[in-house]
């Protein structure tokens, strides 16, 4: 006997065994269990989470020769017939390659005869936003009235796309993506039952590439298989699918943790020689720095196992919030810079240097990369007097988020003791909300022990702001200059901001 593979043995055959689903199951189960049957029904969502297998269940339960029931019996002649795919009053149709109206129309006309052997004749139409207008036209009057003995299952990837006169006549369900748990939950009892040995991480690191889909990831766990010979080990899965080791990702992050280009860079480096594709690298860091986000807001979200886990709560505590946040960002828009970029690696290797570049928070000892602006000792801070330095004035404030990147883009242009005028270049003039203002006021305030009047203009500045010093010092770091001359490394001077 022929192998079969695992998504089509598999297959539910019964409402209880369907994953993931359970909005649409509970609905479903009522309008049988209580006779309380449509005529159309419209199930919507991604490949691979059930549209198809739904319908063949529906069918199987209007057509079961013990009666309409949640529970088709599953061995009568009508339930086997439909697992097996030859029952002759469920026809299927593949709207992707019958587009046509007078196909439809042909289709429709056979609808008016009874069906030959179940209860109800049952038309399952696959990806029906394919069809074409003419032929949405011709079903529009069958679907609104079609004889008793008639049930019309429309399934479809792209809803947007169907017309709304043919959804108001239908009920329609919106299937959901199968969670990560829940994909990886059922493989491992799918490989109990096939007596196939499995690691935990592997089976994550398959429903994770499925990316929602349990029929992808059926068959990535058969490739698995025949690739491991027969077992399913992480080391063998992370091959087949040149994932990236999360371990790399986990050091990058410490070393920008520790504010520590040379480990950061050797890492990187390391990553090259192995042929990583940067790519899905920068996905991957965007993945974890989400996962971060997740157990800083909440510890019990932590979404790691083993000694990762241990790890991803150091970097939860070590990284500031909006550290975490920015570095998602540069991350996200990382992948989008690539193509621009010499090759993948200066792009993947100048994202992770900006989030150094970006980091706002303390100075680490040892810290191997250009700082813009020194630490303000404690003293610094309580002082009350003004030099007139406003760049390093503005990196002692207690401020955060828009509010520091306004005083850092700005530059003095009068102090009297009593009324702070500043000025921001047109291009930063959206940080001169009147909501930023009033914080940047307050720190100033917290700072000299008095209120201070603050005025903020838009218009050209002289090069003397703290963001202008950082570019400097950058642009003159020796390890900096480095990189541009060896690595034709390029200084994005709009991401450069000061580090405290």
């Amino acid at each position: 006997m022929s192998y079969q593979v695992l998504a089509r043995k598999w297959r539910p055959r019964n409402f209880e065994s369907l994953v993931g689903q359970e909005h649409v199951v509970k609905a479903l189960r009522h309008a049988l269990d209580e006779k309380r049957l449509h005529h159309a029904y419209l199930f919507s969502g991604t490949r691979g989470v059930g549209k198809t297998t739904l319908a063949r269940i529906l069918a199987k339960s209007l057509n079961c020769e013990t009666g309409i029931s949640s529970r088709p019996c599953g061995k009568c002649s009508a339930c086997v017939e439909i697992d097996a795919g030859r029952y002759i009053d469920l026809i299927e149709v593949d709207a992707a390659t019958n587009t046509k109206v007078d196909e439809m129309r042909q289709l429709l006309e056979n609808s008016a005869y009874a069906p030959t052997r179940g209860r109800f004749k049952v038309y399952v139409i696959d990806e029906v936003h394919m069809l074409s207008t003419s032929a949405f036209n011709a079903m529009l009057k069958t679907l609104e009235e079609p004889p008793e003995h008639i049930k019309f299952i429309l399934a479809t990837t792209d809803p947007q796309k169907i017309p709304v006169t043919v959804l108001s006549r239908c009920l329609q369900f919106n299937l959901k993506q199968m969670p990560v748990p829940a994909i990886a939950a059922h493989l491992k009892r799918i490989l109990a039952e096939e007596k196939i040995s499995a690691e935990e991480a592997a089976l994550q690191l398959l429903a994770a590439c499925a990316r929602g889909s349990m029929r992808d990831a059926l068959s990535l766990l058969d490739q698995a298989i025949a690739h491991g010979g027969g077992k399913v080990a992480e080391e063998g899965v992370r091959a087949m699918l040149g994932a990236i080791d999360d371990g790399y990702l986990y050091s990058i992050l410490e070393s920008i943790a520790k504010r520590d280009a040379r480990s950061l860079l050797t890492v990187v480096e390391e990553m090259r020689s192995r042929s990583v594709a940067f790519d899905n690298a920068l996905q991957e860091l965007g993945s974890l720095l989400h996962r971060i986000a997740l157990a800083q807001a909440a510890p019990d979200a932590a979404d790691a196992v083993g000694s990762l886990r241990e790890r991803l709560s150091a970097l939860a505590k070590a990284l500031d919030p909006e550290d975490v946040q920015l570095y998602y960002q540069i991350a996200i828009h990382g992948r989008q810079d690539l193509p621009f970029a010499p090759d993948e690696f200066a792009g993947f290797t100048m994202a992770l240097l900006r989030m150094l570049a970006f980091a706002t928070g303390e100075r680490a000892e040892g810290d191997t990369r250009a700082q813009a602006v020194a630490t303000v000792s404690g003293d610094g801070l309580a002082r009350p007097g003004f030099d007139g330095d406003w760049p390093k004035l503005a990196g002692a404030l207690n401020l955060g988020g828009v509010a520091k990147q306004l005083a850092q883009a700005s530059e003095l242009q009068r102090f009297d003791g009593e009324s702070l005028e500043l000025c921001v270049p047109p291009a930063a003039k959206h940080l001169a909300e009147k909501s930023f203002q009033d914080k940047l006021r307050g720190a100033l305030q917290e700072h000299f022990g008095k209120p201070v009047r603050l005025t903020v203009r838009v218009g050209e500045t002289g090069g003397n702001t703290a963001r202008d010093r950082a570019a400097a010092a950058i642009s003159q770091d020796a390890f900096v200059r480095d990189l541009v001359e060896n690595f034709d490394a390029t200084i994005v001077e709009s991401s450069i901001k000061p580090a405290q």
